[in-house]
Formats: C-alpha cells, sequence, structure tokens
C-alpha cells in the first residue's frame, strides 16, 4: 500500500487557506483519485480539480494557474533546481513493503562492495537493507546526486546522478523499486552490474539482458539515420524537460553537417504528434527515454543528441553515453 498522508493534505489545504486544489498523478495512482477528492472536499471544503492528463514526473508539473489555487502533486518528490512553489505539495507516496535477511537469498552474484538505489516509493527501505547487506560483510554506499535529485540514492528515469557519486566506490549495484524503468537509467548510465529486489514479490533480476536488448535496438536505430538528409529536433515545453539551448546545438550540428534541420515545440511527444511532419529522423532533447524505450512507436528513427553525434561521426559506438537531464 502507499501512503496518501491525507491528513497532512488536510491540513496544508486548511492552513494555506486553498478554496480549491488540482490532484495530479501518475497513471498507476489515478485509481484513487476519487477518493481523495471526496476526503478533501468533505474535511476542508476545498474544491478539488483531477488533473486528467498524463503525468510521468515532477519534471511534468501541472500549470495549476488558472485552475485552482494550489496543487498536490502525487507518487514524485520535487526537483529542487525546479525551485519551489509554496503553493504546491509532493506527496511522494511512500510504499509500506518490507524485507528482511531472506533477501540474501536472492543475491549471491551481487559483489562486496555495493551502492544502493531505489525509486521514491522505496528509499524507505534503504538504511534497513544497508543493515541487512553490512551484515553479510558487504560494504554498501548510498550517493547523493545532483540538483535534480532530491534524496540520496534517489534515481530518475532521466538521471542517475546518485549512482555516479559512489561509482568509483563499488561493484555493482542493488536497485530497490518495481519495473525496468528506473533500474535502466542506472544500467544505461553505469557499466557496471544492476540487480533489482523487487520489495513486493521479493523477486531479484540483472538488468544486464533488458540494458543490452534496447542497446542493440539503439544501434538499430543511429544506424538507420547515418544516411538521414532531413531532422526534426524536438524540444519540450514541459518545464523539467525544457532543454531548448541544446536542440539549438543539434539544429547547428546538423546544419554544419550538410543535413537539414527544423526545431518543433511539442508538450505531449507522441506518433500521432509527429506524423505531419516529413522528415527521415527525430532528435528527441526531452525526456530520453521517449527515444530509447518507446523507438519501436515511431516510424522513422529517434536519437537522442549523444546517439545523434555517433550518427554523424563526432562520438564513436564505443563512447555511447546515456542522456541524462541535468540541473
Amino acid at each position: 500500500m502507499f501512503d496518501f498522508e491525507l491528513e497532512t493534505i488536510s491540513r496544508w489545504i486548511s492552513d494555506g487557506g486553498f478554496a480549491s486544489v488540482a490532484l495530479q498523478m501518475p497513471e498507476g495512482l489515478k485509481i484513487r483519485a476519487p477518493e481523495i477528492s471526496e476526503f478533501i472536499e468533505r474535511e476542508t471544503g476545498a474544491i478539488p480539480v483531477i488533473v486528467g492528463r498524463p503525468c510521468y514526473g515532477a519534471c511534468d508539473l501541472f500549470d495549476y494557474h488558472g485552475w485552482a489555487d494550489a496543487l498536490i502533486h502525487f507518487g514524485h518528490s520535487p526537483i529542487p533546481s525546479q525551485g519551489d512553489d509554496p503553493n504546491v505539495l509532493y506527496i511522494e507516496s511512500r510504499s509500506d513493503a518490507d524485507v528482511d535477511e531472506s533477501i540474501l537469498d536472492s543475491l549471491g552474484t551481487l559483489p562486496t562492495k555495493v551502492g544502493l538505489l531505489a525509486t521514491v516509493q522505496y528509499l524507505g527501505l534503504i538504511p534497513k537493507v544497508r543493515y541487512i547487506l553490512e551484515s553479510s560483510g558487504r560494504t554498501v554506499r548510498v550517493g547523493t546526486g545532483d540538483r535534480r535529485i532530491c534524496h540520496p540514492g534517489q534515481v530518475l528515469g532521466c538521471n542517475c546522478s546518485a549512482a555516479e557519486a559512489v561509482d568509483a566506490d563499488v561493484d555493482g549495484f542493488l536497485f530497490i523499486g518495481e519495473g525496468d524503468f528506473h533500474p535502466l537509467a542506472a544500467a544505461f548510465g553505469m557499466e557496471k552490474q544492476v540487480l533489482v529486489l523487487n520489495p513486493v514479490t521479493g523477486e531479484v533480476r540483472d538488468m544486464a539482458e533488458t540494458r543490452d536488448r534496447i542497446l542493440r535496438r539503439r544501434f538499430a536505430a543511429i544506424q538507420g539515420a547515418k544516411d538521414a538528409q532531413s531532422f526534426l529536433v524536438i524540444v519540450c515545453s514541459k518545464i523539467g524537460q525544457n532543454r531548448d539551448e541544446l536542440a539549438d546545438r543539434m539544429v547547428a550540428l546538423l546544419r554544419d553537417h550538410g543535413r537539414t534541420a527544423f526545431k518543433v515545440v511539442i508538450e505531449e511527444i507522441n506518433p500521432t504528434a509527429l506524423m505531419s511532419y516529413q522528415v527521415d529522423a527525430f532528435v528527441n532533447t526531452a525526456c530520453p527515454r521517449i527515444a530509447m524505450d518507446d523507438a519501436a512507436r515511431y516510424p522513422k528513427p529517434m536519437l537522442t543528441p549523444p546517439e545523434l553525434e555517433i550518427a554523424l561521426g563526432e562520438r564513436q559506438w564505443g563512447e555511447y553515453l546515456f542522456d541524462q537531464i541535468r540541473p
């Protein structure tokens, strides 16, 4: 179960005197939106407005102005480099899942020097997992990321700087969480073993096969774009994904190589939003995972900026770099 901190929400709304609040949630939590809305209206008198559009992270923060007095953003932590809005409350929705010493039975390949990582929902398990691992004779490190990262050990799908901070001190990483989205960021960014511990099921798995499969697809996309003559360079208008200066550099780089390049600003990047543009390939400066995870959805090559550099001969495949959004 995830903690929605309803009492915290109630006090915050009452203390702020908000007459209306927008509720923004990722898809997996929206099932609770009606229940939370009912609670807010009953307990505070504030009118809740559910944000129905997709939400992928705090980088996707909804502009609540004109819709409500304040915003409650669920399921993600703040991104410090984006600044602080006192009328935005982040509810991280921490999980109450637990682990015990039995996890060691599934961690036989984990090295003796380990970096611990987690999604925000499972950061509370880091101290306990650290104790269990250290009791088994291992050395454990928890890194502090850059200003895009709110908590030590936290990994975002677009940023693995917490892993980078301890990379020199460890021989591998253990990621606490569910799914592939977040641990793949560490697997792409680090050239070391990344094991995933699912605290809900107790499953432990190695990300190497999934990482290598996706990298093979990335190689194919790069090869497919090498002879492309026209490119659409995509900028995202979302506050935490906008890298307009990077897009300008990519347009200039393409033109320096004799290619045709255009820049487009899009809020929600998907195949439908791009189908009207008659170009040979796309360069995505928004969330890097759009190109890496969703490439099969697009009929033309979709590259990250470092991948474009490889396609143009500015970087070698052996120098492949995971595209990260930095502060």
